[in-house]
C-alpha cells in the first residue's frame, strides 16, 4: 500500500511539475509584453553643436528589428550626464521612418511630455512603430547648454501592450563645442 501511495504521489508531482512551466508561461505571455529581440539605438546627433545655439534639434535613431515580436509604443529619453538643464519644446517633437539624412514616412506621435524635474522626455506613438522599422525621433531644444561639454541621454523603450516590460537601450552622447568661459573653441 505504501508503494502504491508513493508511486501515486511521485506521479502526481511529476505531472504538476511538468505542467507548471506551461501554465506560468501562458500567464506570463498574456500579461506581460516584451521585445523578443532588442531594438538598438543606432545614432544620436544634433543639428548644431555650438554652446548657446538656439532651437537645435536632437535626433535619436532606433532600429526595431523584424524579430522584435512587438511594436514599439513609447520612448523615454532622460539626461543622465551634464550639469546644465536642457529645456525642450515637447509640441515640436517629430518622428519619421529612416535617418535624419534619409527621411521617409512620418510617424504619428500620440503624446509628448517633458518633465523638467526629472529632465525626462516621453514620446508615445499611435499607432505603435511596427517591427522591421528604422526610425528617428527629433527633439527640439530651446537652446544648447551655455558651456561646452559632453552630455549623455539614456534611452528606454516600451513595447505595445497592457503590461509592457521596459528595455534600456543605452546612452546617446552629444558633445557641445565651447569653453567654460563661454567662448567657442
Amino acid at each position: 500500500m505504501k508503494k502504491l501511495f508513493w508511486g501515486f504521489a511521485i506521479g502526481l508531482l511529476t505531472v504538476v511539475a511538468s505542467a507548471s512551466p506551461v501554465i506560468l508561461a501562458m500567464e506570463n505571455k498574456s500579461s506581460i509584453s516584451y521585445f523578443s529581440r532588442s531594438p538598438r539605438l543606432i545614432n544620436v546627433m544634433t543639428t548644431y553643436r555650438g554652446a548657446r545655439v538656439g532651437s537645435p534639434r536632437y535626433y535619436y535613431t532606433i532600429d526595431l528589428p523584424n524579430q522584435s515580436g512587438e511594436p514599439l509604443k513609447t520612448i523615454i529619453i532622460r539626461k543622465r550626464q551634464g550639469f546644465e538643464e536642457i529645456d525642450y519644446y515637447p509640441q515640436e517633437t517629430i518622428a519619421f521612418q529612416g535617418t535624419p539624412d534619409h527621411r521617409e514616412n512620418p510617424l504619428t506621435i500620440e503624446e509628448t511630455t517633458w518633465d523638467k524635474t526629472t529632465e525626462t522626455m516621453t514620446i508615445t506613438f499611435n499607432p505603435p512603430v511596427s517591427p522591421g522599422t528604422r526610425f528617428t525621433v527629433g527633439l527640439k531644444a530651446k537652446k544648447n547648454p551655455q558651456h561646452g561639454g559632453t552630455y549623455l541621454f539614456g534611452v528606454t523603450v516600451f513595447p505595445a501592450g497592457n503590461n509592457p516590460r521596459e528595455l534600456y537601450l543605452g546612452n546617446g552622447r552629444l558633445y557641445f563645442d565651447g569653453t567654460d568661459s563661454g567662448d567657442y573653441d
